[in-house]
């Protein structure tokens, strides 16, 4: 992870609660690899499913690539998925 915050903008983006996911980010993230962290609210809740839409991000969509393991999640940006 830590390479990866050198050459990255890292970002955790969870459709899971902060008070579960910050936790479980804190011990994970010992090298404060990601930059920002998006939790349920900063999802769109759509047909069912809490979906990360990555053009709210404010990046530009061609520099953006999610991962992801539920299609769901990232249904809108299917293209920028590695699952």
């Amino acid at each position: 992870m830590s390479t990866m915050a050198d050459l990255y903008e890292c970002v955790l983006f969870t459709a899971s609660l902060a008070k579960y996911a910050d936790p479980v980010a804190d011990f994970i993230d010992k090298w404060h690899a990601f930059r920002y962290r998006l939790f349920r609210e900063s999802c769109v809740y759509h047909r069912g499913n809490y979906v990360k839409d990555l053009s709210h991000l404010g990046r530009p969509i061609n520099q953006v690539v999610i991962l992801d393991n539920s299609p769901a999640s990232y249904m809108f940006h299917a293209s920028h998925a590695v699952s």
